[in-house]
């Protein structure tokens, strides 16, 4: 990727050397999840990257499951700078996977955000709710207690 710095925008060439779609992109000293994601869009528009314009859940699954990996490793370590930039690369698949499946009009990013915010919510019925817990153990048994009836469409934590 080539950058060049004009007028405070960061100009980045994307795509074969044999075009010259250059698009315009805001440096900033620290970028957002909406960064992210505009990135991405960018990323897989007509003038964006044609590898990443190509992809489907298929191809790039193999790469979500290495940047796990990736991540697991670097908690093993320690190494918290190491760890952020796995972390990112993990969203990165996230961010990707959501972006096609966009595209396809099964779900987006906001889907994916909302669906784990109502399950966090829903699986913490000891912050979120009334329900009393005694220990850790009370809140595991709880959790896979919801979990189960989650997946069988019994939405009730009593």
């Amino acid at each position: 990727m080539q950058k060049h710095l004009q007028n405070s925008n960061l100009s980045v060439k994307i795509g074969n050397s044999m075009k010259n779609n250059v698009i315009n992109f805001t440096e900033k000293d620290k970028y957002s999840i909406d960064d992210l994601l505009e990135i991405m869009e960018l990323l897989r528009s007509e003038n964006g990257c044609m590898w990443d314009r190509e992809q489907t859940h298929k191809s790039i699954r193999d790469n979500f499951i290495e940047e796990v990996n990736e991540a697991v490793q670097e908690i093993d370590t320690g190494i918290k700078q190491r760890l952020c930039e796995e972390l990112g690369d993990v969203l990165l698949q996230v961010v990707f996977h959501s972006r096609i499946a966009q595209e396809n009009n099964d779900f987006d990013f906001a889907d994916v955000t909302d669906g784990i915010c109502k399950k966090l919510i829903n699986r913490h019925p000891h912050v979120f709710s009334d329900t009393k817990v005694e220990s850790i153990e009370d809140i595991k048994s709880n959790w896979e207690k919801i979990k189960k009836d989650e997946k069988f469409g019994n939405s009730s934590h009593d």
